[in-house]
């Protein structure tokens, strides 16, 4: 089954990496936005960020956190997964630090943003039950393969997960 999946990722440094996920054919994901189309979002304040978002998450089954170097505790990326879990979609953290960006680099790992949020009454954190996986592999090359073999079942799993609590 092709899911309907939202991305949420770090645009400046992770958009490579990203785009290198999002192009995996067992998912659908959300449209790419040009520099051009996210400066008028932008331009229109918090208030069309989030209208933006929330439109982009509506039909979704699950967001998938690519997490880069700098992703964990972004205003934005906090927002798309609170929005997500509090709509009741699965959410998933697919760690891309070592994917390589389009000077053919690899980034530091970053933080588990899921850290940086609490779940419901019991304030735990939400990484006490949402995955962030990192992907196995010496190189790019490998752990894209792990990605594209692994990314589906991560998924399933994560709504699973979502529909449990």
């Amino acid at each position: 089954m092709t899911r309907r999946v939202f991305f949420s990722f770090h645009y400046k440094p992770d958009v490579m990496r990203a785009s290198l996920v999002r192009q995996i054919g067992a998912l659908e994901g959300n449209q790419s936005v040009s520099d051009n189309d996210w400066e008028k979002i932008t331009s229109g304040g918090d208030s069309a960020i989030e209208r933006w978002i929330d439109g982009q998450l509506k039909g979704r089954s699950c967001t998938v956190v690519l997490v880069g170097s700098n992703t964990a505790n972004r205003k934005w990326i906090n927002y798309e997964i609170v929005k997500s879990w509090d709509e009741g979609m699965g959410v998933v953290g697919i760690r891309i630090h070592g994917l390589k960006n389009i000077d053919g680099k690899i980034a530091a790992i970053g933080n588990n943003p899921f850290d940086y949020i609490t779940h419901g009454l019991t304030k735990n954190r939400l990484s006490s039950i949402v995955k962030c996986y990192k992907p196995a592999g010496p190189n790019s090359k490998e752990r894209y393969s792990w990605i594209s073999k692994h990314l589906s079942n991560a998924i399933e799993e994560a709504i699973n997960i979502r529909n449990a609590n």
